[in-house]
């Protein structure tokens, strides 16, 4: 990951969601998931407050990136899948969930999902950035 990462923090009454936008891929999981709290047009886009938090978490938990998460007022966050399970997609991106420990430029992070370079080529190695052909 190149210029350390950028994650900006959402706080509602029961959950706080957090958003790192170098590694948001668009894959839209959240605004088609649940649009009253996830609204690229309104300002803040993300509204925790707007569902309740078992909907929230469970929406968050469909960002394939790990570039959304969550943590609940009783101090609650995502439980790791159990196996770790990897899959490669049909252009090459490594999709990863589980309990993970991911080596970055800025240190070892602990995940529970990711998608991840297969080409190299990523400027935020070693999460894909749709920046080589494995994110084409």
């Amino acid at each position: 990951m190149s210029g350390g990462a950028d994650i900006r923090a959402y706080e509602g009454r029961s959950t706080t969601v957090t958003f790192e936008a170098g590694r948001c891929l668009h894959a839209a999981e959240c605004v088609h998931g649940l649009p009253e709290v996830f609204d690229t047009a309104r300002r803040p886009w993300i509204q925790p407050d707007g569902a309740a938090a078992d909907r929230v978490a469970e929406v968050v938990r469909r960002c394939p990136s790990g570039a959304l998460r969550y943590r609940l007022a009783d101090g609650g966050t995502e439980s790791p899948n159990r196996p770790t399970h990897i899959t490669r997609n049909a252009i090459g991106q490594l999709t990863v969930r589980g309990e993970l420990s991911v080596d970055t430029a800025e240190g070892t992070r602990a995940e529970t999902r990711a998608i991840l370079c297969a080409c190299g080529r990523s400027g935020r190695q070693p999460y894909c950035d749709h920046s080589g052909p494995c994110g084409e």
